[in-house]
């Protein structure tokens, strides 16, 4: 039998990194090459006696369908944390939170609600992997914009706005940017709702690292600056929490939140009504700020450490590093005009250390990249110097002393 797919899913690229981990199954690999929160960061104890407390005591409940906007105690009190944590303006009196399952699908959903075939999609180049198939999945194009070192370069925005008749949203990721794990500078995130309001483009702030920074100061939200409804604001429970309970949100005006609960009503009619339920009595009966300084302790060590690490034993003058102040990733440079997938390709399959080729991140696959990404919080600290140690060897062979 021949297949005949269709033209969105015959020009969707499988997720780089996803395909990364089906060469991991080897035990004697270490992965710089994730994404993924550390194990230690989940509140299992915690997590397993509310998940008992509700079984006990609503158990009924809890396993049946619920509304597609999402659990209302859970709504109420994403809301009300947002406004503590990031000032009272992150959700306005015309705004409506939704819960989503995970930040991904917050991110499809925006696209398919301001979004027709052919229509484009503004973003950072490079980009998460996942929001730029997101896009494509609904036969949008994807256009991107070169990054500098405190975000996305202001020139190259307006001339791509100026120039982009049919573009309907600006995706960013201000803080902590992934890949690349830099911070968009207040001024710029200031001068890019300027240039939205100019150019009448919506703008998707996705924001999963933003509570985990670990040095530094806070820059507001672009959520909280935008004064004209501009903003969709999506995050998620993944990175302080848990990952697998898919616990997502979305702030956005009204009259975009409505149309984005009928998108969700034909993708899965709501989110996990028992995960959302748990995810509330977490946040309302436990210590979250405290348990995210703790991760934010981890995250701090682990950083610190990779990068002791690469001053050590990667020679600064061959690969450049950029040193978070939060987040989950460090992203290297080579010299220009190196074979940079040879090089993550020896990486793997001769030393193997597994990190990720920039070109995984590039809006086209033509884009160069002479960059990788490394992942500093799902590896143990052994294999974190094992690791590195091991890439510096492997510079030096390919690049020299």
């Amino acid at each position: 039998m021949e297949y005949k797919f269709s033209k969105k899913l015959a020009e969707l690229k499988p997720s780089a990194i996803r395909e990364i981990f089906k060469s991991l199954s080897d035990p004697t690999i270490i992965s710089f090459a994730a994404g993924n929160p550390s194990p230690e960061s989940f509140p299992v104890k915690d997590l397993a006696r509310l998940s008992n407390e509700i079984f006990e005591n609503e158990a009924s409940f809890a396993l049946q369908y619920g509304i597609t906007e999402g659990y209302t105690p859970l709504r109420e009190a994403i809301a009300a944390r947002q406004k503590s944590r990031f000032g009272e303006s992150m959700v306005r009196d015309t705004d409506t939170t939704l819960v989503v399952t995970g930040g991904q699908q917050g991110l499809e959903l925006t696209c398919k609600s301001f979004c027709n075939e052919g229509d484009a999609v503004i973003c950072e180049n490079p980009s998460f992997i996942g929001a730029l198939n997101a896009f494509r999945s609904n036969g949008v194009k994807t256009i991107g914009v070169e990054m500098e070192s405190d975000g996305i370069s202001l020139e190259k925005l307006e001339e791509t706005l100026k120039n982009t008749k049919n573009a309907k949203l600006l995706y960013l990721i201000p803080t902590f940017q992934n890949p690349a794990g830099t911070c968009m500078s207040l001024e710029k995130r200031i001068a890019v709702l300027e240039l939205a309001k100019k150019y009448e483009i919506m703008i998707l702030e996705d924001n999963p690292y933003g509570e985990l920074r670990f040095a530094g100061e806070d820059i507001p939200t672009m959520k909280s600056l935008d004064d004209n409804g501009l903003v969709i604001y999506c995050s998620s429970f993944s990175k302080i929490l848990s990952a697998g309970m898919r616990i997502g949100f979305v702030i956005a005006p009204a009259e975009v939140a409505s149309k984005m609960v009928v998108a969700k009503q034909v993708e899965d009619v709501h989110t996990n009504l028992f995960f959302q339920m748990l995810c509330h009595k977490y946040i309302t009966t436990c210590d979250l700020d405290a348990h995210i300084a703790k991760i934010n302790d981890l995250y701090r060590r682990k950083c610190n450490l990779m990068l002791d690490c690469i001053d050590k034993y990667i020679p600064s003058d061959k690969v450049t590093f950029t040193r978070p102040e939060g987040g989950l990733f460090i992203w290297a440079s080579v010299p220009e005009g190196s074979d940079m997938m040879g090089f993550c390709k020896k990486a793997v399959e001769e030393y193997k250390v597994a990190v990720v080729p920039g070109t995984a991140f590039t809006i086209n696959e033509s884009d160069k990249s002479y960059s990788f990404r490394l992942n500093f919080s799902t590896p143990t600290d052994e294999q974190i110097v094992k690791g590195i140690e091991i890439l510096g060897k492997l510079t030096k062979e390919i690049f020299g002393e």
